[in-house]
């Protein structure tokens, strides 16, 4: 006969006195072991906080609980912690980030015990940990994707390496200058039909972005601006009078 489903509340209060009844309910009801009260607590959050450190071993490496979970003020199990034995059981053990900032304050677990003015060896332990890391040059995974979750914007994204490229150089000598001008009525006719022809069949291909399809645009342009060259200079000649 199944045994009843115990409800998280339950197992919470069992944690201080009990933890192995709640490693006994959790090898039964395994599904229970990442939930989380009304505020957000954890069985992760109590088992650090109260130094039952056989059941957050269990926790996260049997039933593979988030290291991080966090509660309804975005702190994880070691803004609870109360004694170095534990501090150093979720760090070095379980993976708990020392960088990782709550919610409200964006303060790191170190920040938070320090400004309470609770358990100064947790403190001490907790800053040689980051400074062993900030000399070792190693990154803080949880807290660099945190930071890391605004998508970069402007410019910066064609660093990213996607796949926007600058347009290729156009042909030596030649220049392109983009503006606006009037129109002179008595010059203003329609375009080359073979030059627009040719334009349109080159934005149509499928390897316009290829280089063959980029060398054709500059020989393209360099004949576009060859024929206005001409023309100025036939407009430009006056016939010679004798």
């Amino acid at each position: 006969m199944a045994s009843t489903r115990p409800s998280i509340d339950f197992l919470l209060n069992l944690v201080p006195d009990n933890p192995q009844a709640v490693r006994t309910s959790l090898s039964q009801h395994p599904s229970l072991a990442d939930k989380k009260d009304a505020a957000g607590y954890s069985l992760l959050h109590a088992a650090v906080s109260y130094s039952a450190l056989e059941l957050a071993r269990a926790l996260v490496h049997t039933y593979s609980v988030d290291p991080n979970i966090v509660d309804n003020d975005g702190e994880t199990c070691l803004y609870g912690v109360e004694d170095v034995a534990a501090a150093q059981c979720a760090v070095e053990e379980l993976g708990t980030s020392l960088g990782w900032l709550n919610d409200e304050e964006r303060k790191t677990a170190e920040e938070k015990i320090e400004e309470d003015g609770d358990y100064p060896e947790v403190v001490a332990y907790l800053k040689g940990m980051r400074e062993k890391d900030t000399s070792q040059g190693s990154a803080d995974p949880q807290q660099e994707q945190r930071s890391n979750q605004a998508p970069a914007s402007g410019m910066n994204s064609l660093d990213t390496g996607s796949d926007v490229h600058p347009p290729p150089p156009l042909p030596q000598g030649v220049k392109i200058n983009v503006g606006t001008v009037a129109e002179d009525a008595e010059e203003t006719g329609e375009p080359d039909p073979e030059f627009r022809r040719r334009i349109e069949e080159l934005a149509a291909r499928q390897d316009f972005e290829s280089e063959d399809g980029q060398r054709e645009l500059r020989n393209l342009v360099t004949d576009a601006v060859s024929g206005l060259a001409k023309d100025s200079n036939s407009r430009n000649t006056k016939p010679r009078t004798e």
